[in-house]
């Protein structure tokens, strides 16, 4: 099927979108979109999947702390040494850039961080002086090995985070990004580099407007990175099985696709939508699809962390990290079968 009946058109530069200054408030609350804190006590807990921000006081000082894939850091980072670069309501989303300051000790130190939703879920990082991030961007740049020739959908494309990792580790892959809002595309042109990154990669990287579950190609995609949330949650197509059956239509014969289940960590506006069961349901209904062939990864080994799927049967180990650069790959050994996950699940609940 042609492509282009299910993508819109090239998303324009942020001039050209007319983000105007009347849309950027003078506090930290939007006319539609409450948030719970100020920017002068904003405190985070990032997480390693989708983090959050949250307000917090310890010992009357307002800390901005990070949990990475391996435990908790108690180091916190003053908010004095946190810059809010810009904030404003889009049509889908609460939009705010936030500097940590390069000075610091700190694993976010120097990064740039993109808030969504409510609840202050952090959907991209970038670093100024780095590649690689540390969170589950890093592990989705461990696919494109595993995978056959072909380009590689990104569906839910934020401001480019995962797009820049896998074009810096392996030049020339041809990458295709659906994004929903055209505001965070901006803000990732503005202020995450990404049209620099457009440009170095001219004839390799797309990016469009549209629902990113109608991404398709004629030729099929030979990899699928999937990392559709909306207001704080996992979008509920992906606890439908006939979502999964679509994606897997689109894929070319040995294809895979990864996707970030979330988990606990991330939170929802709708307190319905608890993380853990959502993440539960979504797996269910991915292993409806792929009987078998579905493997599960936990950042670290506590429950609450994120979880990332992959389809397909387990990769020969050694031969996927000999292709991996030497940070990424102790990501290959955190992959288990699912009902191997699903027996450990019942083993540490207990």
């Amino acid at each position: 099927m042609n492509a282009s009946l299910h993508i819109a058109h090239k998303i324009p530069p942020l001039s050209t979108l007319q983000l105007q200054s009347s849309r950027f408030p003078s506090s930290f609350g939007f006319q539609h979109c409450k948030l719970p804190f100020d920017v002068s006590s904003t405190a985070f807990t990032c997480r390693a999947s989708r983090s959050r921000v949250v307000s917090r006081q310890r010992n009357r000082t307002r800390e901005v702390q990070h949990r990475r894939g391996g435990g908790y850091d108690d180091d916190g980072i003053p908010v004095d040494d946190v810059k809010t670069l810009t904030r404003f309501n889009s049509e889908h989303n609460c939009i705010r850039v936030l500097e940590v300051s390069r000075k610091i000790d700190h694993h976010f130190a120097g990064s740039r961080l993109l808030l969504l939703d409510t609840p202050g879920n952090i959907h991209s990082v970038s670093f100024l002086l780095k590649t690689l991030t540390d969170t589950y961007f890093d592990v989705f740049a461990t696919l494109p090995p595993i995978l056959p020739p072909g380009p590689i959908a990104i569906l839910g494309f934020g401001a480019g985070s995962a797009a820049r990792i896998i074009l810096e580790l392996y030049p020339g892959t041809e990458i295709h990004g659906w994004e929903l809002d055209p505001s965070v595309v901006s803000v990732g042109r503005e202020y995450f580099g990404l049209s620099e990154l457009e440009e170095r990669n001219r004839g390799n990287l797309f990016v469009y407007i549209g629902n990113a579950l109608e991404a398709s190609l004629d030729e099929g995609f030979s990899g699928i990175l999937v990392d559709l949330f909306s207001k704080g949650s996992l979008l509920p197509e992906l606890q439908d099985s006939s979502t999964w059956e679509k994606l897997k239509g689109g894929l070319r014969k040995g294809g895979r696709i990864m996707v970030n289940c979330g988990g606990k960590c991330v939170e929802a506006e709708d307190p319905e939508r608890d993380g853990n069961l959502v993440k539960e349901q979504t797996l269910m209904e991915m292993a409806r699809v792929f009987p078998g062939e579905l493997l599960v990864s936990n950042l670290s080994h506590r429950r609450e962390d994120s979880c990332l799927a992959l389809t397909g049967t387990l990769p020969e180990l050694d031969a996927w990290k000999q292709a991996l650069p030497e940070p990424i790959k102790r990501y290959v050994d955190m992959w288990v079968p699912l009902m191997e996950y699903k027996s450990s699940s019942l083993l540490s609940s207990h």
